[in-house]
């Protein structure tokens, strides 16, 4: 009798497995959306990573590189010829018209 009842339980198993199959993932994991992804929040990404970064900014003025964080809180100014190079936001910081930037890397 032992025997008749695990075989139940089996068939039991592979009759729900029938009923109940997980559908199929709408999104590939292995290869995910550059776009989607960079919309998404940044704790919801496949791969956690921050949307701030550190760039050099060069003053439209004095052509003189600092570098400056891209959520900047306070307004930043050249070293040498004290224009204003960015404006804080809510978010990111806003850079004066004529700057020009480029991400740091590293």
């Amino acid at each position: 009798e032992r025997g008749g009842e695990g075989r139940r339980k089996e068939e039991e198993g592979a009759a729900f497995a029938r009923r109940f199959t997980m559908p199929a993932l709408e999104t590939d994991l292995l290869h995910p959306d550059p776009v989607a992804e960079a919309r998404k929040h940044k704790l919801k990404r496949l791969v956690q990573s921050p949307n701030s970064f550190f760039m050099d900014v060069k003053c439209p003025g004095c052509v003189t590189i600092t570098t400056v964080f891209s959520h900047a809180q306070t307004v930043v100014m050249c070293g040498s010829c004290a224009q204003v190079l960015c404006t804080p936001t809510g978010g990111k910081a806003r850079l004066t018209f004529g700057c020009s930037y480029r991400k740091k890397m590293g």
